[in-house]
């Protein structure tokens, strides 16, 4: 299935339009902002940095007419990237220092409370994405801010998560 996002300039479906249906580093030469827009189909994630970098948000199919107070945050999409279906098994390694060294816990499926499950009070810092697509987020029960992972590229690494 593929994906489609309408997004806008102003808030509330205005101003100027592009719709995008493929992975997009840099939307600025499409837009010079976005402050709403309609996922038709797929599942989203949507940088505020060019390039993939900064913030992630995922969106399912519906319409955002002004996402920006959702997110708490003066910065726009500034790059998305459609989230392929995916059926098969989820397996992921985490790692307690960095470059995949320390302490090591192996995932298969969701878990509302990384650092209760277990019993991890200093966080990680490297994971190793095996199968499937992962959002991991900085707070409980599926919270705060999210990092998305997957394969391929088969090593990810992410540093300072806690």
């Amino acid at each position: 299935m593929n994906g489609r996002v309408k997004f806008y300039e102003d808030r509330n479906f205005m101003g100027r339009s592009w719709e995008c249906n493929s992975d997009c580093a840099d939307m600025s030469s499409y837009m010079n902002r976005c402050h709403s827009f309609r996922v038709m189909s797929g599942c989203w994630m949507f940088y505020d940095q060019p390039n993939y970098m900064g913030h992630q948000y995922c969106f399912r199919r519906g319409e955002y007419s002004d996402y920006m107070s959702m997110w708490g945050s003066s910065n726009w999409v500034r790059s998305c990237r459609m989230v392929p279906w995916y059926n098969g098994h989820y397996r992921m390694r985490v790692y307690e220092r960095d470059n995949y060294m320390g302490q090591m816990m192996e995932m298969t499926d969701d878990c509302d409370n990384f650092m209760n499950r277990y019993n991890w009070s200093h966080g990680w810092h490297s994971c190793h994405v095996m199968d499937g697509h992962w959002l991991f987020y900085d707070q409980p029960n599926y919270m705060g801010r999210m990092w998305y992972f997957r394969n391929p590229p088969n090593r990810l690494q992410a540093t300072g998560a806690t």
